[in-house]
Order: C-alpha cells, then structure tokens, then sequence
C-alpha cells in the first residue's frame, strides 16, 4: 500500500502545535470547552452550524426547493377554487399533478381539461414555468432583480442547476435563460393563439389562453395540454404541431447549447464537443426516429393508416419530437405497434440536451459511453471526440448516470408489476416515461392504484432533479483517501 505524500502536513501540525500555549494541552482545552456554560451551548451550537452547512448545500438545496414548491401546487390545487369536478379525495390528484407539473412531466391521473377549472390550470401553468427555470435559477434570478447583487452561495446554487463552469458567469447565464425562454415562448404563444383564432374558433381570449398554455408547456417539455385527446385532433394541422415540436425541441436542446447558439457567432467547425454532441446527437435520433416511426406506423389502421401522406409524414415528425421528454402525444399509443412502443422507450430514456428541459439521461451521456465502447474497441487508451480527449471523470459520471437511471426504471417496474395487472410493456412504457419526464402513457396512468401513483412521483421527481444529485444529496459526507490500493485486473465479460 503506497502513501501519497503531503509536504505540508507537518508544517501545518507544527503551527497548530505551536499555537497551544504551554501547560495547556489541546484535550485539557477542549474539555474546558465542553464544560464551559449551561447545556454544553457551544457544543450545541457547533452541531447546529454543521446541520444548516449541510442542509444549506447546494446539491441539497434543489431537491428541497423542488419539494417546497411541490407541496406549495398540492395544497393550491388541493383548493375548491382549482377543481370543475369535485371529488371525494382531491387530495392525491392534487399531490400527483404537482409532481407532474413541477418536475415538467406531464403524466396525469385526471384529466387537465375537465377536471380542473381555469384556476386550477393556471397554477398548473405557473409550476410548469417555475419547474422548467429551475427553483434555484428563479430565485438566483429574482435576487438579481431586486438586489442587483448576487452572493457566493446565491451563484453556486444558480450553477448547481444551470450547470455552468464558472460561477463567475451565473449573471449572464441567468439573465440569458430568461430572455431565450420569454423570447421562444411569446413566439409560440402567437403563432398558436393565431391559428386557434382563425381556425378553430376560438375567441381572442380565449386562443391567447391556449396559445400561451401550450407554448409554456411545449418548451418546458411538460405535456400538459388544454385538450382531453392531448394533440391528437391537431395531428394533421402544421400549424400547430410544428411550432410545438420547434418549442420542445429548442427546450430539450438545453441553455448551455442554446445560448452558444444565439448569442455567439462561432463557425460550426469551432464548436465545443458539448455542443456538437448535443446539435449532431439530437438531428440523429430525431432523423432516426421519425423514419424508425413511420416504417411501423404508416400502414397500421389504428395509428397513420387514415392519415394523407402530409399528415403522415407530420405524425412521424411529431412522433420522434414528443418522446424526447414533451409528453405530447399526436396518435393514441394504447393502439401503437409493439415495435413503435420499443423505440419510444428508446428516445425517452436517452432523453434531450443537459442543462435544459428535457429529462432522461440526456444525450451527451449516451454519446459519450457510445464513443468509449467505441474506443475501447479499437484498442485506444484515451477516449477522444472531434480531436479531444474526454477525462476519465466524465465517462466515469456517464456510466453512472447510465446505471442510476437503469436501476431507477427497473426498480419502478417492478413495483408498478407488484401493484397492478397491467402487462410488462405497458407497464416498462409508464417508468421509463416517468423516469425520463417525458409524460406519455398508453392510457393506464388514471387507472393505477395510489400505492403505483406513488411510484410514478418518485420516479418522476428523481427524473427530474437527476440521479447524481439525489445520490449527492443523500450523501451528508466525503472523505478524500489519502492512500492508493495495488491494482488489479479482474475478468470482464
């Protein structure tokens, strides 16, 4: 066993021990310490400084500000005043939509256009937006606005959600977020209140409503939806399903991405390999999955089979938009081909762009292990990607979030198979759909028992929030190891 050497260990030992008076050894000080005063008050005082340092962690202050917030819709939507349709136990509707909305998922026990009154659903709304933004960004942000300054901690837990490198940036990136949100959604919100305006009859009020509904709920990958058949009496209609898949997928591209995208000028070929996994991956699973969907689906009377060939082809596209963590659905997915139902699964559990709306283990994740078997195959030592090398903890973190998010879905699996009847496909369908915030279901979420619901949240909140940061969050302590083990080699494969 090999020690690591520290050269300045004993300087520090011999300051510290010089800094100890003579004749006053450190335990005779300390338990000077621990007798002075009533109660053993600095004592007391010392454990609750280290329980509000480790509450008051960023990592684990995200989980906390999601559950806040969460408990916040619940008892909103809990209210008389939220629900059209009362019923006996408002209470878990309430609670599961919350989660929903918060965690940007978009699965639903009841149904979002009748249950709920116009109240209701602009509580929905107003948790969709703040899940999106992100808790910790909304108050970073709000902060900024009134304060005009921002501590150390303030950026940190900004950064601990937009995922920056330097803290030092969380200004601008704030500030960016927020007008590339406002900027997409308006834009949105204006094409589709003009198409309901004129082509559904929908009165100005009214189309505004809806408009701005779904655009919100489009570019925070959400789901929700004003309709009780979702999208599917829009499946035809270009101008509604292509600025909803144009909103998501700008949403699922991630902050990071887009703002590279909008507010710098640099040439593709200059590019950062985040960026070019992210654009590259995200036009190959959308191009793959649009072909991959109407191959099953084109000719299948219950799905495309009635369509025309434009309605067709805008199916397909909406069909490998909304699996990447939006939760529209243009087609009934009960009635979809076992094979379709496969590659769904497929799209959501890799999900969309980091630091974004989007859930899923994200598409940077799934490259880069896709680059290290790659590498590893042809024998190299080093993982490179556009003529760089990836660091040993990056693929270190993806295979953890690969494996996180693995266990995640077959643990609620297998849950949901002990507290319901429903069949494996089905049923692998809703946790990988929960999981990765994606929100489409073949129709047997309202159906699921409260112990299944409760399955769905937690997979949904874990989803949301990311594995590594519930892992991190659970994890109040890390010691670094000051000594390296032999090494071996055992056996793989």
């Amino acid at each position: 066993m090999k020690r690591l050497s520290r050269p300045l260990a004993k300087e520090s030992f011999g300051q510290r021990q010089a800094s100890v008076p003579a004749g006053d050894s450190a335990p005779s000080r300390a338990a000077t310490v621990r007798r002075s005063g009533p109660g053993n008050r600095p004592d007391r005082r010392r454990e609750t400084n280290t329980l509000v340092r480790v509450l008051l962690h960023p990592v684990r202050l995200v989980p906390l500000g999601f559950l806040a917030v969460i408990l916040l819709g619940a008892l909103l939507l809990a209210l008389p005043a939220a629900r059209a349709v009362p019923g006996p136990e408002p209470l878990m509707p309430a609670l599961f939509t919350s989660v929903s909305a918060v965690c940007v998922t978009g699965l639903a026990t009841v149904d979002t256009a009748t249950y709920w009154t116009p109240f209701g659903q602009a509580v929905i709304l107003g948790l969709i937006q703040v899940g999106g933004f992100g808790i910790m960004t909304l108050a970073t942000l709000l902060a900024l606005l009134v304060r005009k300054t921002i501590g150390v901690r303030g950026q940190l837990l900004a950064q601990s959600e937009t995922h920056t490198l330097n803290y030092g940036d969380v200004r601008s990136v704030l500030f960016s977020v927020a007008r590339i949100m406002v900027l997409f959604e308006a834009a949105t919100a204006a094409v589709l209140a003009a198409r309901f305006w004129t082509a559904y009859d929908d009165d100005p009020g009214t189309a505004l409503w809806h408009g701005a509904f779904h655009a919100i709920s489009a570019f925070n990958n959400a789901g929700f939806a004003l309709y009780s058949r979702n999208l599917m009496d829009f499946a035809s209609d270009p101008w509604i399903i292509v600025p909803i898949c144009a909103a998501i997928t700008a949403g699922g591209l991630g902050f990071p991405v887009l703002i590279a995208l909008f507010t710098s000028r640099i040439r593709p070929r200059e590019w950062t390999v985040h960026l070019r996994l992210t654009v590259y991956g995200s036009l190959l699973l959308l191009v793959a999955g649009a072909v991959l969907f109407a191959a099953f689906e084109w000719n299948r009377e219950e799905t495309l089979a009635p369509m025309s060939t434009g309605g067709k082809l805008l199916a397909a596209l909406a069909g490998t938009v909304f699996p990447r963590t939006a939760g529209f659905n243009s087609i009934d997915y009960g009635a979809a081909s076992p094979e379709t139902l496969m590659v769904t699964n497929i799209l959501m559990f890799i999900g969309g762009g980091s630091a974004g709306t989007a859930g899923g283990i994200k598409v940077t994740t799934f490259l880069v292990l896709g680059f290290a078997i790659w590498n590893e195959v042809r024998g190299r030592e080093y993982v490179t990607i556009a003529h760089r090398s990836i660091s040993s903890s990056s693929q270190r973190q993806a295979l953890s979030v690969a494996l996180l998010g693995v266990a995640a879905v077959i643990a609620g699996t297998l849950l949901l198979l002990m507290f319901t009847d429903f069949g494996l496909e089905k049923v692998l369908f809703e946790s990988i759909s929960a999981f990765a915030t994606v929100g489409l279901s073949t129709g047997i979420t309202p159906q699921l028992p409260a112990d299944a619901q409760w399955v769905l949240m937690a997979l949904m909140f874990s989803g949301r929030i990311g594995t590594i940061t519930v892992a991190s969050a659970l994890a109040l302590s890390s010691r670094p190891r000051l000594f390296t083990l032999p090494e071996e080699r055992p056996i793989i494969g």
